[in-house]
């Protein structure tokens, strides 16, 4: 494996236990509190923690302007989805669905990007979404878990714009532009819902859920930028291990048998796989599968 690639896939699993605190919490906010009003004063303190940083940097400034401006709408949009799921779903199952997010990267990479897609990555994305399905069960699907998955796929959108964005572009105004542009439909948000719960606690959740969150964005800045998106998309999916982990420790939540075995289809094979087929050719990857399924095999 290139040493970039290794490189961002260690960053990338950095940033998800700190994903996997800032949806921790989420769980933590006042029963009075709703999502909107969270939202908002969770972008407004992002701009305090960040500006201290953004001056030390010598104030530096974007040429991506427009993209940026889409960046931290759609961001912003989907935070809302998600702090509503996690404040009405058990961790474990929020966090199970919004892992489909690195599939929707892995192949939305192939379609807009023009990135290649490799027959290990293809039988890590499968066996991945056949383990969000034995998760989720369908069939006990309700709006929460939608919105969910809504959320994935605004997460999944703006890793990918990532990869437009100039390689010498200072990440803290990445985040700058990201938070700040995001404020005006935040207030919408807050607005349409109504303001309600702000208390000493709710800014505390807020600091600490923005500093989570602002270390995951800032290594995801930086690992989207030494590989190609389909390459460490499924380092996303140890997010999903340290969700159960820390909803065990902190809520008594934990995944039940057949869930289990989900988990084990999404995250075993973006782990095994590569190192399974490591250095070998398309024919031989074919070839080596054909050794695991002889039925399948021609004669």
């Amino acid at each position: 494996m290139k040493p970039n690639v290794m490189m961002a896939l260690g960053l990338l699993i950095i940033g998800n236990v700190f994903s996997a605190l800032y949806d921790v919490s989420i769980k933590w906010l006042p029963e009075e509190t709703n999502a909107a009003t969270f939202v908002l004063l969770r972008q407004l303190t992002s701009i305090l923690m960040l500006l201290p940083f953004w001056i030390m940097l010598g104030r530096p400034k974007s040429s991506h302007n427009k993209l940026h401006f889409v960046r931290a709408n759609i961001g912003a949009f989907g935070a809302l989805l998600l702090v509503v799921g996690l404040m009405s779903l058990p961790l474990a199952t929020v966090s199970s669905l919004f892992y489909s997010a690195p599939l929707m990267i892995m192949f939305m990479g192939a379609i807009f990007l023009k990135e290649k897609i490799t027959p290990v990555q293809s039988i890590c994305g499968l066996l991945g979404f056949i383990g969000i399905v034995i998760i989720l069960r369908p069939s006990e699907m309700n709006l929460f878990g939608v919105l969910v998955l809504a959320a994935a796929m605004t997460f999944a959108i703006n890793q990918l714009l990532l990869k437009k964005l100039s390689a010498d572009e200072s990440p803290i105004i990445t985040l700058v532009m990201y938070n700040l542009l995001g404020i005006p439909l935040a207030m919408v948000f807050a607005a349409y819902q109504g303001i309600s719960g702000l208390s000493w606690t709710l800014l505390g959740i807020a600091v600490a859920s923005n500093l989570f969150l602002l270390l995951y964005q800032w290594l995801c800045v930086l690992a989207y930028r030494r590989a190609m998106a389909s390459e460490v998309a499924v380092a996303e999916y140890t997010g999903l291990v340290f969700c159960v982990l820390f909803g065990w420790l902190w809520f008594g939540e934990w995944l039940d048998g057949l869930s289990w075995i989900g988990a084990g289809f999404i995250v075993l094979p973006s782990i095994l796989l590569p190192w399974l087929f490591a250095g070998v050719s398309k024919r031989q990857v074919i070839a080596r599968i054909g050794q695991f399924y002889p039925s399948h095999r021609r004669t």
